[in-house]
């Protein structure tokens, strides 16, 4: 056949083929509809129609961009995109994408943001902005946004009274829920900090002792630097326990206690 397929164009000449031959006995119903309204013979492909109208451009498409679906904008997505750009944490929220018979659309009444087939979401918000802009007459996009901002928040609020108070009547019944991940953050928290402190502190000491081992000749491993900050300790608190010991002079002993033979 070549590079091209002409056999869709000569579906009306084989049936007819057929019917001659008597391959076929029963006429089909396309039969006649295909004879008076013959398919398109066109081999080249037309440039696809716009979307949206463009200003006439004097020089054509290149060829490599030709065939190239065009892009589809919806006016929910510039206030998609204000919305969750303001609050980015309603994505963290779970949702149920799931639909019965994909018409939940047609069950919303967006005279209202709160809707008892749907769960309240940053959606809610731009349908009702939507609605706003659509059906008030004069109404600017900011001042929407701000009207079906201040509904969701209200909602909002409300959820969480309603949330806290259900858990405590829950607990006063003698529910018991543990910590909640905010406290177990902070534990995680502290936990980390602590364990952070003590190695800072070693840190610190390490390099103290390997400063002033600079001056007594060289640099020792850590595990003797410590022991030596072990033994010096236990010096110190000796010469301590032994200077209180002496009478009072006028000058003090150095290299260790006085004492009369």
């Amino acid at each position: 056949m070549g590079r091209y397929d002409f056999r869709p164009l000569r579906v009306h000449q084989t049936a007819t083929q057929l019917l001659n031959t008597e391959r076929i006995s029963t006429l089909p119903p396309w039969y006649n509809v295909v004879g008076s309204i013959t398919p398109a013979q066109p081999l080249v492909r037309n440039q696809p129609l716009q979307h949206h109208q463009r200003k006439l451009r004097p020089t054509t498409k290149k060829a490599s961009k030709l065939f190239q679906p065009q892009t589809i904008h919806y006016e929910e997505d510039v206030l998609r995109n204000e919305f969750f750009k303001d609050h980015p944490w309603e994505l963290a929220r779970p949702r149920m994408v799931i639909e019965d018979d994909g018409r939940d659309f047609q069950k919303s009444d967006w005279t209202k943001i709160q809707q008892t087939e749907k769960a309240l979401t940053g959606e809610s918000v731009v349908q009702r902005q939507l609605w706003l802009r659509h059906n008030v007459p004069g109404i600017t996009a900011a001042e929407a946004y701000d009207i079906a901002r201040k509904e969701f928040y209200d909602l909002r609020l409300q959820e969480d009274v309603e949330r806290r108070v259900a858990k405590e009547e829950a607990m006063a019944i003698g529910a018991y829920f543990g910590p909640s991940a905010l406290d177990i953050g902070l534990e995680l928290e502290t936990q980390e900090y602590e364990r952070w402190r003590d190695w800072a502190q070693k840190e610190v000491e390490l390099v103290k002792q390997k400063q002033a081992a600079m001056y007594t000749g060289g640099v020792e491993s850590e595990d003797a630097v410590l022991d030596a900050d072990t033994g010096a300790g236990e010096v110190d608190a000796g010469l301590e326990e032994v200077s209180d010991a002496i009478p009072a002079q006028r000058k003090s002993a150095q290299g260790g206690a006085m004492f009369t033979p």
